[in-house]
């Protein structure tokens, strides 16, 4: 067999044919079995798996680290020879693929092949779970005549390199990101993810192999001239925005491209990850018309509403109805909080309002008295909310003017005082009607909050109240209690002072809040006057229920 040209072991040198020792015979003779103690004493403390061959397929040793990288202990379960080596172990591509026999690492070098980096899995039959990835290269020592003399494996254990690599593999494709791999060798693009794919629309075919010239990842970016200078001096790529042309949509992609240098089955190599975002552009646009859209409608807003600062209260908008109502333009308000523009007219009214909204966040419905800019005043129900503009905190707040409202209230309130000043004029049912009017009863009250007062008066008292209540006038009320006439007028006045009125009608309302004289008869009016007694005959008809 002919000369081959072999890679050494950095690590040990082989030795030539001269520094071989042999043993001699009896006549002097060499009997050519080479004594290998010198070249065993040498590889004995690599950290490389070092196994002999010798020509005739015999394993003659092995040392530590290459026993260990079989999972075996001894030379035995190693195997004496070739043949017994095949038996024992199973080979495999890094693929997965079985190896046939004759495609041995071990073949190959009986073979005479050199050669360098094979990578296989080796497994012990006896415990296939357990198998190690392998780094072989082979090395022959030939004699003076260049014959093959011994044959050598260098094995390196690149298992958890192996398993490191797949565990990049597995992440790279699973990560959602858009990312793919480029050489910097020849910048060719070497591996890409799902993410990429779906992103931009290409076929997988159709970016493995090319350049990142001919898939440009940094077409239209910001800084074109840094991250080109930066991928060929293999260095980090700042993020910065770019365009990617994409077969789906001729305007590009707008992205976020970084570049990381890495090492991928030991090249270097440039990792290319992406940011969508047309997403987040979706996102401004959509905003941008919320905003716009808010923002006409605050402005066309019929009732007067004004935007502040939640912190201070300091105005930042106000809309048209507030100035048309309040008299205030947009330079005399806009930048002040409301106090100092002198808005409310009464301070612990505002300090309640901002006290509640700070609290809960919102306010429906208060009542408060604001100043126009004329110098007078309107009655205003105020209703406020926190809402987040432009990443601050603000308050929301839109003004109710209720000043005719309360006007006609109170007008309508004086009209019934006066109706009610003589009640002896009207049926049970009207005075009760307008008492009503007059004094709403209050949500969610309970009888014992209706009777509150009550137990401060004497029996005789509720006695002449209920009659009271019943539309009897003195004189009935003494003739049914059996009282004299002055002894009913001073408890009525007993009543007056106690209850806080100076008028019947006004008793009569107080005792129909609290439940009292609610049964009896309708109050007794006087006999219509005959016709034609005149205008104020006319006032008195009878209006007695039937």
């Amino acid at each position: 067999m002919g000369h081959v040209a072999l890679r050494r072991p950095k690590q040990a040198s082989a030795p030539s044919a001269a520094d071989r020792v042999h043993r001699k015979t009896e006549n002097g003779s060499s009997d050519q079995a080479p004594d290998r103690s010198q070249l065993e004493q040498i590889i004995a403390g690599l950290t490389e798996g070092v196994i002999l061959v010798e020509p005739d397929q015999t394993i003659t040793y092995a040392n530590e680290a290459a026993l260990e990288m079989h999972g075996v202990t001894s030379l035995d379960e190693l195997g004496r020879t070739v043949d017994e080596y095949r038996k024992n172990f199973v080979v495999r591509h890094h693929s997965s693929d079985l190896l046939d026999h004759g495609r041995y690492p071990i073949d190959r070098v009986v073979a005479g092949e050199a050669f360098d980096d094979v990578v296989v899995v080796v497994a012990h039959k006896t415990n296939q779970d357990r198998d190690r990835t392998h780094r072989i290269r082979s090395l022959v020592i030939t004699d003076h005549a260049g014959n093959p003399d011994c044959l050598v494996l260098i094995v390196h254990d690149v298992s958890g390199q192996i398993e490191a690599e797949h565990r990049f593999e597995r992440a790279f494709a699973a990560n959602p990101a858009p990312a793919l791999i480029c050489r910097l060798a020849d910048l060719r693009l070497v591996k890409v993810n799902d993410g990429f794919l779906e992103l931009t629309g290409y076929m997988r075919e159709d970016v493995l192999g090319r350049t990142v010239y001919e898939i440009d990842v940094l077409e239209r970016a910001e800084r074109r001239n840094l991250a080109l200078e930066r991928l060929r001096a293999g260095e980090t790529i700042p993020q910065m925005e770019a365009c990617l042309t994409v077969p789906s949509d001729p305007g590009g992609r707008q992205v976020v491209v970084a570049g990381q240098p890495i090492e991928v089955g030991e090249e270097p190599c440039m990792l290319f990850t992406f940011a969508d975002l047309e997403p987040r552009r979706k996102a401004e646009t959509a905003l941008r018309q919320s905003e716009q859209r808010f923002a006409k409608a605050f402005c066309l807003a019929p009732v007067p509403t004004t935007i502040s600062t939640a912190d201070d209260h300091r105005l930042i908008e106000i809309n048209e109805a507030f100035s048309r109502v309040l008299g205030y333009r947009a330079q005399d308000v806009v930048g002040y909080p409301a106090d100092d523009i002198g808005l409310w007219v009464d301070d612990e009214e505002r300090r309640r309002f901002e006290a509640e909204l700070t609290k809960t966040g919102s306010v429906r419905d208060f009542e408060a008295h604001l100043r126009v800019r004329d110098g007078g005043c309107i009655d205003c129900l105020i209703s406020a909310e926190t809402i987040m503009l432009s990443e601050r905190a603000c308050i929301l707040c839109s003004f109710q003017d209720i000043t005719a409202r309360r006007r006609s209230e109170e007008e309508l309130v004086n009209a019934i005082e006066a109706v009610m000043a003589d009640a002896s004029w009207f049926s049970r049912g009207v005075v009760e009607k307008l008492a009503a009017l007059r004094h709403p009863p209050r949500p969610g009250q309970s009888p014992a909050q209706a009777a509150a007062g009550v137990a401060d008066l004497t029996p005789r008292e509720r006695e002449v109240l209920t009659l009271v209540c019943q539309g009897k006038s003195d004189p009935e009320i003494a003739t049914e209690l059996k009282l004299a006439r002055n002894t009913v007028r001073n408890h009525v006045a007993s009543l007056y002072q106690k209850l806080g009125v100076n008028r019947r009608s006004a008793l009569i309302v107080w005792a129909r809040e609290r439940g009292i004289g609610a049964e009896g008869v309708t109050a007794k009016l006087p006999k219509a006057p005959k016709r034609g007694a005149g205008k104020s005959g006319r006032l008195v008809r009878n209006n007695q229920e039937k």
